[in-house]
């Protein structure tokens, strides 16, 4: 393990993280967008997006016992993608919006304020967490430098 493994780990969990929170203030910003995509002719509400994160290496439990992890690799996390939920959008009675279909209905996006606001306290506590390793990994390499002195 390198001396700066640890930094480079917390730093793509905070980038990572850091995406999540972008992608939800996207997701708030367009919960009453109903013309989002135009598909087959007619407009789609916006769709709900979602981080996709994974592990950036997962090591195989005879290679941590026998200590034959490839040092140059990252043990960090990366986003693999970014999905569209497909839950179905919701419907609203409002025959006067110029989206409104022959019933007087809108199809308005499948955006959940609350489960975004969910979304968004748990990624912001991820990210205040690692800035909180990131610094105590900081502090420590500061006084082990002064050890020398």
């Amino acid at each position: 393990m390198t001396i700066f493994q640890n930094m480079n780990i917390t730093s793509s969990a905070l980038t990572a993280n850091r995406l999540r929170m972008d992608v939800v203030s996207s997701n708030m910003a367009n919960a009453e967008t109903t013309r989002g995509t135009y598909v087959n002719g007619e407009w789609q509400p916006y769709k709900r997006k979602m981080v996709v994160m994974q592990s950036d290496r997962s090591p195989s439990f005879s290679s941590l016992l026998h200590f034959e992890i490839n040092k140059s690799q990252n043990n960090g996390v990366k986003v693999t993608d970014i999905v569209e939920d497909n839950t179905p959008f919701n419907l609203v009675y409002n025959p006067k919006h110029p989206d409104a279909n022959d019933q007087g209905y809108v199809q308005i996006p499948n955006v959940d304020p609350l489960k975004e606001m969910t979304d968004l306290i748990s990624a912001t506590r991820s990210y205040e967490a690692n800035v909180t390793v990131f610094n105590t990994n900081k502090s420590i390499l500061t006084k082990t430098l002064e050890i020398g002195k």
